[in-house]
C-alpha cells in the first residue's frame, strides 16, 4: 500500500474509534504510541470534515507528526473541560515569545558567537470573554521589570530559581524559559496567560508564508543592513524572510529604538489581520491547516496548544471579530535617567485594569501621530472630510473609558506606513 493509502486507512480507523480525551498535561505521544496518534488524528478530521476527504486524512496525519515538545504552563489548568474556544468561560490569554536564537546552519550569523536566548519580542493576545473585543499588547524588550520565582526548565526537580528584580524583560527567556516569560508577564499585569508559545526566525519566515503574504506600506525607502531590509516607499506584500526582515528591523525605521520597531509590528499585525478575515483564510480548513502546521512545525508551544483543534477553534473565534474592536496597544513605558533602558509609566495601571476586567483597551486615535518613535498615516490615503459619523453605541455595552493619551496604539482597520530612520 503507498504512504498516503496506509494514512487513508489510519484516519478512517480513527474516525470510526470511541471518542477519547487527551490528558491535558500528557508528554509527547512516542513513536508506536499508534493509539495516541489516531485520536489525535480524529480530532483533526472532525475539524476539517467540510474538505476534501483526502486531503483531511493527509492533514490530520501530517499535524500529529509536526508537533514539538511543549511547556506546562502554571494557568492552564483553567482550560480543563473546554471543548474549544467558542465555548471558553472568560476568554483567552495568549502569550507570543519572539526569540532571537540564531538558526544553527549559521544563516543569521555564527549561532555561537552572535546568538543569545532573548525574548526581544514579547506580546500578549487578549480574547475577551464574550469575543466581542480582542487586543494585542506589545511589551518593550528593554523594559525593567520584576521576576517571580521560576521552575528551573532544565533541572525542575532542583527547585525554582530565585525571583529577581530591575532586570530587563528580554533576559528573562534565557533565564527560566517559556514559563517563566508567562510568570513574568502575568504579575505584571495581573492577568491569568493560559497558552503560550515561542518562535524563532525560520518559524515567523514559515508563519508568514503560511498566511500567502502581509501588505505592508513604507512612507520611506528604508535600508537596514542590520535586518537585511531593502524596500522602496509604497506599498510592498511581503513574506518569508523579507517579513522576517520587516518585523526584526529596529534601526532603519521610526527613530531607531525597539519602540519604533514595535509600532512597525503593530501596522504589520493590523494588515495580517484585514488579510486573513478579507481573503477567507480564517474560515477555510485548508488554509488553517497550512496556519497550524507551519505552528505546530516551527514553535514551541505550551501543553495546551499541543492540540491541533485548539489552534484551529481560536483562529475560527478571531474571524468574526470587527476590525475596529482588535486593538494593537504599546504597553506604556516611560525612559530611565540614563534612556538606556524603559521603565512602565503610570498609565500602564489603566491598562492593566482594563485587561483584567475584560474591557476593550480604547485608544486615542492622534496618540500615535504624537510619538516619536510611531508610524504615520498612509500618504496615499485620502483625507477625511470629518462627514462620516460614528456609528452609534450598542445600548448593551457597557461604558468604557479611554486609555490615557500617552498610551500607544492602532485598531485593526487602521493603515499605518513604517517610517525610515532619518538617523
Amino acid at each position: 500500500m503507498s504512504d498516503s493509502g496506509e494514512q487513508q486507512a489510519a484516519a478512517d480507523q480513527a474516525v470510526a474509534a470511541e471518542p477519547a480525551t487527551v490528558p491535558r498535561h500528557g508528554r509527547l505521544p512516542k513513536h508506536g504510541a499508534a493509539s495516541t496518534y489516531l485520536k489525535l488524528a480524529a480530532s483533526v478530521i472532525a475539524v476539517l470534515a467540510v474538505a476534501a476527504t483526502s486531503i483531511a486524512a493527509y492533514a490530520a496525519v501530517d499535524l500529529v507528526q509536526s508537533i514539538k515538545p511543549g511547556t506546562e504552563l502554571e494557568d492552564e489548568h483553567l482550560l480543563a473541560g473546554v471543548p474549544d474556544i467558542g465555548a471558553m468561560e472568560g476568554g483567552l490569554s495568549f502569550l507570543l515569545v519572539g526569540s532571537d536564537k540564531r538558526p544553527a546552519d549559521g544563516s543569521f550569523g555564527d549561532p555561537e558567537e552572535d546568538s543569545a536566548v532573548l525574548n526581544d519580542v514579547t506580546m500578549l493576545l487578549h480574547i475577551s470573554q464574550d469575543h466581542s473585543h480582542v487586543e494585542v499588547v506589545s511589551f518593550p524588550r528593554d523594559m525593567i521589570v520584576p521576576v517571580p520565582e521560576c521552575p528551573d526548565p532544565v533541572d525542575p526537580e532542583s527547585g525554582p530559581l530565585s525571583s529577581m528584580s530591575g532586570v530587563p524583560l528580554n533576559s528573562v527567556l534565557g533565564h527560566g524559559g517559556l514559563g517563566c516569560v508567562v510568570s513574568t508577564i502575568s504579575q505584571l499585569t495581573g492577568v491569568p496567560i493560559t497558552v503560550a508559545g515561542v518562535v524563532e526566525f525560520n518559524g515567523v519566515a514559515a508563519l508568514s508564508e503560511a498566511v500567502g503574504g502581509v501588505e505592508v506600506c513604507l512612507a520611506d525607502r528604508v535600508d537596514d543592513d542590520y535586518s537585511g531590509l531593502h524596500l522602496d516607499a509604497g506599498t510592498h506584500s511581503i513574506s518569508g524572510y523579507e517579513a522576517l526582515a520587516f518585523l526584526r528591523t529596529r534601526h532603519g525605521v521610526g527613530d531607531g529604538s525597539d519602540l519604533g520597531r514595535i509600532a512597525s509590528q503593530q501596522a504589520f499585525l493590523a494588515s495580517l489581520a484585514r488579510t486573513l478575515q478579507s481573503d477567507g483564510t480564517l474560515s477555510d480548513p485548508v488554509k488553517l491547516y497550512s496556519i497550524a502546521k507551519a505552528m505546530l512545525s516551527n514553535m514551541e508551544l505550551s501543553n495546551a496548544l499541543q492540540n491541533p483543534t485548539t489552534l484551529v477553534s481560536i483562529a475560527r473565534t478571531l474571524a468574526d471579530v470587527d476590525l475596529s474592536k482588535i486593538a494593537f496597544v504599546q504597553y506604556p513605558t516611560e525612559y530611565s535617567d540614563d534612556r538606556t533602558r524603559v521603565l512602565p509609566a503610570e498609565s500602564a495601571e489603566a491598562v492593566n485594569a482594563a485587561l483584567q476586567a475584560d474591557q476593550p483597551l480604547v485608544i486615542d486615535p492622534t496618540a500615535i501621530d504624537n510619538s516619536e518613535f510611531g508610524t504615520v498615516a498612509d500618504p496615499a490615503a485620502p483625507p477625511a472630510d470629518g462627514s462620516a459619523e460614528a456609528p452609534p453605541a450598542e445600548a448593551s455595552a457597557p461604558p468604557t473609558a479611554p486609555l490615557p493619551g500617552d498610551v500607544t496604539g492602532i485598531t485593526g482597520d487602521t493603515v499605518r506606513c513604517a517610517k525610515a530612520n532619518e538617523g
